[in-house]
C-alpha cells in the first residue's frame, strides 16, 4: 500500500501541470530587476499594445516602433509603478504618451524643415489632413479609421475602441474634454461618410 501511494505521488508530480505565476508576482519580480519576469509580462501584453499603437499610428512600422518604445519606457518606469491601475491600463497610457511624443516631434520637425514652396503641403500634414486613396479603403473599417486625421483618430480609438472616458483621455492628452467630444463627433461623421460610399 505504501509503495502504491509513493508511486501515485511520483506520477502526480511528474504529470502535474506547472503552476502559472500570476501577473502581480511577475510585476513584483520585474520591479526587482528580473528580466525573465518582464519578458513574460511583455508576452502577455505585447499584442494588445501593438493593436492600440497600430490603430493610433495607422502604420505597422510605426506601431512596432511605438510598441518597442512603450516596453522600454515601462521597464525604466516599472520601479515607480504603484499599481493604482492595472498593468494593462498603465501600458496603454505609456503607449498613448509615446504616440503623442512622436506626433509632437514630427510636428516640430515638419515646422523646421518646411520650405517656402512647400508651405501648403506642410500645413496639410501638420493639420492632419489624410485623404483615403480609393473606395476600397473607405469600405474597410480599419482602413477608414487609419484615414482619419491624427487628432480625431486618437480620440476615436481611445474612447470608442479602447473604452477610456473623456476625463481619462483629457488627462493623457492634455486636451479639454469639450475638444475631445468635438473630435469624437468629427471622427464619427467622417467614418459614417467614408463607410457609406
Amino acid at each position: 500500500m505504501a509503495r502504491a501511494l509513493s508511486l501515485v505521488r511520483h506520477e502526480a508530480s511528474v504529470d502535474a501541470p506547472r503552476l502559472v505565476v500570476g501577473e502581480d508576482e511577475l510585476v513584483a519580480r520585474a520591479r526587482r530587476g528580473d528580466v525573465d519576469a518582464f519578458e513574460q509580462l511583455y508576452r502577455l501584453h505585447a499584442g494588445r499594445v501593438y493593436a492600440l499603437c497600430l490603430r493610433l499610428a495607422a502604420d505597422p512600422v510605426v506601431a512596432r516602433e511605438l510598441t518597442q518604445d512603450t516596453f522600454v519606457k515601462a521597464w525604466e518606469a516599472l520601479p515607480r509603478f504603484r499599481a493604482d491601475a492595472s498593468l494593462s491600463t498603465w501600458l496603454h497610457r505609456i503607449a498613448v504618451n509615446a504616440m503623442l511624443e512622436r506626433r509632437r516631434g514630427e510636428m516640430r520637425r515638419t515646422a523646421r524643415v518646411s520650405l517656402a514652396e512647400d508651405e501648403d503641403e506642410a500645413e496639410m500634414h501638420v493639420a492632419g489632413i489624410v485623404l483615403a486613396p480609393d473606395v476600397a479603403t473607405a469600405i474597410d473599417l480599419e482602413r477608414a479609421i487609419a484615414a482619419l486625421p491624427p487628432g480625431v483618430r486618437r480620440a476615436f480609438v481611445l474612447h470608442d475602441v479602447e473604452g477610456f472616458t473623456h476625463e481619462e483621455i483629457a488627462t493623457m492628452t492634455g486636451l479639454a474634454a469639450g475638444t475631445l467630444r468635438a473630435q469624437l463627433h468629427r471622427a464619427r461623421q467622417l467614418l459614417m461618410r467614408a463607410l457609406s460610399i
